[in-house]
């Protein structure tokens, strides 16, 4: 049986699985969406600043749905939260393959978005009660399947377009999971895990912690130094001499096997240990592709990988563990505030793309080097995320190890 309630681990099971799979569905959307923007800028004729403001749709319906669904969580309950999200994504998926244009995308992103912050703000904090004593180990244990579901994505995007499968085709291929965890769903009934954090006003009372509101600043830019290089990894490397896609697929995969073996490390090191090695081999990792090209940059791509590895779940694990008492709200809060960033920087790299690419070409420039130079200008751009966070989290570690 379950050590918090009396619920069988076949039913905690059950629900972790169905959480897991929920999750593989946000992170294909993310792959996906990386592989075709590209094509979807040439379909329509779209510039990178346009683009920009498609993508930063999901990341904007993403907060909303947290803030939604992290306030109503103590009313409503896990099951109806990812029931809700499991209706975005059907809808938004469909929408997105009839699209004919800026704004068709720009809708069916947005709902996509907010599905999948739905299914964040419903699954973290169940996972969080039904593992009361484990709780940051089994965060990073559920998102192994961001980075894995961004393997199968982004393996799906590469093989589709090598095999001359339009981009509609590859937006259908996240149906299948969809259906899966809706399937999942049917009929089983989620537990109701009482715990003492369970008011929402008690909840918002705690926001106003030190420490909660230095986490959400930190999520910021935690959440732009991971998602940002891989959102635009084509346009940034796709001169780079290496395939920009199997670059993703590499960088997720090391993340995956890394979260899943997440335990020993966040007990050895802390988790704000973790956080302050994490942005320093970020860092690095972008630097790196900054110095090398073809094959070499699978080298720099490893290095960035181990360094966003235990960026947001172990964000996610600090919230619960140092600001107990914000709840789900919290956690869904957290996860907001990252999110929220990502979209409004998101059109601001698109113009850094556009931006980067006239100079190199008002330089001379010409074709591949000129693409170059231009991913080589935007990841300059983008070290300077990680940069800050080292010295965040730095001094989150010396104070942290002095209260203990």
């Amino acid at each position: 049986m379950n050590a918090v309630t009396d619920i069988s681990e076949k039913d905690a099971k059950r629900v972790f699985n169905i959480s897991c799979i929920a999750l593989i569905v946000t992170a294909m959307t993310f792959a996906i969406r990386a592989g075709i923007l590209g094509t979807l800028g040439e379909e329509y004729g779209l510039s990178g600043e346009e683009l920009g403001w498609i993508a930063s749709m999901a990341f904007l319906g993403f907060p909303f749905a947290m803030i939604f669904g992290g306030a109503l969580y103590n009313a409503i309950g896990a099951k109806l939260i990812v029931w809700l999200a499991f209706i975005g994504h059907a809808l938004g998926l469909v929408l997105t393959i009839v699209a004919d244009g800026f704004w068709g995308l720009m809708i069916s992103t947005f709902l996509v978005g907010f599905a999948n912050g739905l299914v964040e703000a419903g699954c973290n904090p169940i996972i969080a009660q039904l593992y009361p004593n484990n709780k940051t180990a089994m965060l990073n244990r559920f998102h192994v399947w961001f980075p894995g579901g961004i393997v199968i994505g982004s393996l799906v995007s590469a093989g589709m377009t090598e095999l001359g499968l339009g981009w509609e085709a590859q937006v259908a291929t996240m149906l299948v999971p969809t259906a899966i965890y809706g399937i999942m769903m049917f009929g089983f009934t989620f537990p109701k895990l009482e715990t003492e954090d369970d008011s929402t006003s008690g909840n918002l009372k705690a926001l106003f912690n030190p420490i909660y509101i230095f986490l959400a600043v930190c999520m910021t830019l935690t959440a732009v130094s991971e998602f940002g290089p891989g959102q635009w990894i084509n346009q940034i490397l796709e001169a780079s001499g290496a395939t920009p896609m199997l670059i993703l697929a590499l960088i997720t995969g090391i993340m995956a096997l890394g979260r899943f073996y997440a335990g020993p490390l966040v007990h050895k090191l802390s988790p704000p240990g973790v956080l302050f090695a994490s942005a320093v081999l970020a860092t690095l990792g972008l630097f790196l592709m900054t110095q090398l090209q073809g094959t070499a940059v699978y080298i720099a791509a490893v290095v960035f990988a181990l360094g966003i590895t235990y960026f947001w779940p172990t964000m996610i694990g600090c919230t619960t563990e140092y600001t107990p008492k914000t709840g789900a709200l919290g956690m869904s809060l957290m996860g907001g505030a990252g999110m929220f960033a990502m979209s409004a920087w998101n059109p601001v790299i698109g113009g850094w793309v556009d931006s980067a690419t006239a100079s190199a070409e008002a330089a001379g420039l010409k074709g591949t080097e000129a693409s170059l130079v231009a991913g080589h200008e935007v990841l300059n751009s983008l070290i300077m995320f990680p940069l800050v966070l080292i010295v965040l989290f730095g001094a989150f570690y010396f104070v942290m190890r002095k209260k203990a």
